[in-house]
């Protein structure tokens, strides 16, 4: 768990630090984030944390608290320093940028996202939370057992769980020593050695059924020099068959969907007049094009199938806490 939580600490200290209109006194860092440790091993851990985030290109800056008095210094970082200058692309760098910055979000992390603004928020600070804007992560890791497994990655031990497989209906205990994770076809995969069968595997976590538990020490295995995890990911898992699907998509948005299509008719009807619309008909794995569409917010909308209309409109409900409408899978998208 130690590299989660530090990896929990560094998001809590870069957020805290951004937000904030001004310098932060190291002893307000202190009682926020590093609750209970001793002052040895509070100068420890935020040296450490400081020097990490800058080795990232984070540029903390150091000053005086109160301008005219000579006190305790505090810390801050500018978000017009952090972010990055206007550039300049073209529509295919664009879509090729776009896509390769879509990271994953791992489910505790915007847990510590949330958990910082929280507490600085109730101690009084003044937070600014649109500096946030240019960390925000795009792609979700949403199954309840990506934690777990992550974490056993990187501690290299063992997890037991149960699993259910496409074509049956049985759940059946497994024992993985789990090697990584990789993003397949618009799903989270595990790569390991099943250790019941001897055998390197890969399974679906949206089909890990409960609670997934590592078992036994720590360092308890090695993974094999070498292991490509998206090689044996595409070699392992099961290829989703492709469909068929139809697309509104705003006017000069959607570059990516675009460049793939099978058609695109220019000037349809859209939702709204803000832009001029397009149709783009394309065929692509339905397993990863929820996510692409959800990526594009309101500037793409699912026609057809229903299925992806459906499954985009449920998540989208999850994230803003919507109530579920019954009719809303074959009216539009909004």
């Amino acid at each position: 768990m130690a590299a989660v939580r530090k990896s929990e600490r560094l998001m809590n200290l870069l957020i805290m630090l951004l937000v904030q209109r001004h310098f932060v006194a190291k002893q307000r860092i202190r009682s926020i984030l590093y609750p209970g440790s001793s002052d040895e091993a509070f100068e420890k851990m935020f040296e450490r944390d400081k020097e990490e985030l800058r080795s990232l290109g984070v540029p903390i800056e150091v000053g005086n608290i109160d301008a005219y008095f000579d006190d305790e210094p505090g810390y801050r970082i500018q978000p017009d320093q952090f972010g990055l200058p206007p550039i300049a692309l073209e529509a295919d760098e664009a879509a090729v940028i776009g896509l390769a910055t879509r990271v994953w979000q791992h489910a505790r992390l915007a847990e510590a996202t949330t958990d910082a603004v929280r507490k600085l928020t109730a101690s009084g600070v003044e937070v600014d939370v649109s500096a946030l804007d240019i960390v925000e992560p795009r792609l979700s890791a949403d199954e309840p057992s990506f934690d777990v497994f992550w974490e056993a990655t990187q501690d290299r031990t063992e997890v037991a769980f149960e699993y259910r497989t496409a074509s049956s209906t049985e759940v059946a205990t497994r024992h993985l020593q789990p090697w990584g994770v990789a993003r397949h076809s618009g799903r989270w995969y595990v790569v390991g050695l099943d250790t019941d069968r001897g055998e390197e595997r890969v399974f679906r976590l949206s089909r890990v059924q409960g609670e997934a538990r590592k078992q036994g020490a720590a360092a308890a295995y090695d993974v094999p020099p070498g292991t490509d995890l998206q090689a044996l990911t595409r070699r392992l898992a099961p290829e989703p068959a492709p469909e068929a699907a139809t697309l509104l998509v705003r006017r000069g948005a959607g570059h990516l969907l675009r460049r793939g299509a099978d058609s695109v008719e220019t000037d349809v009807v859209g939702p709204d007049d803000a832009t001029l619309w397009d149709r783009v008909v394309l065929t692509r794995s339905g397993l990863g094009l929820a996510d692409e569409v959800l990526g594009h917010g309101s500037a793409v909308l699912v026609e057809e199938p229903l299925a992806l209309r459906a499954e985009v409109l449920a998540r989208l409900r999850a994230a803003t806490g919507a109530p579920h409408d019954p009719t809303s899978s074959t009216g539009a998208q909004r």
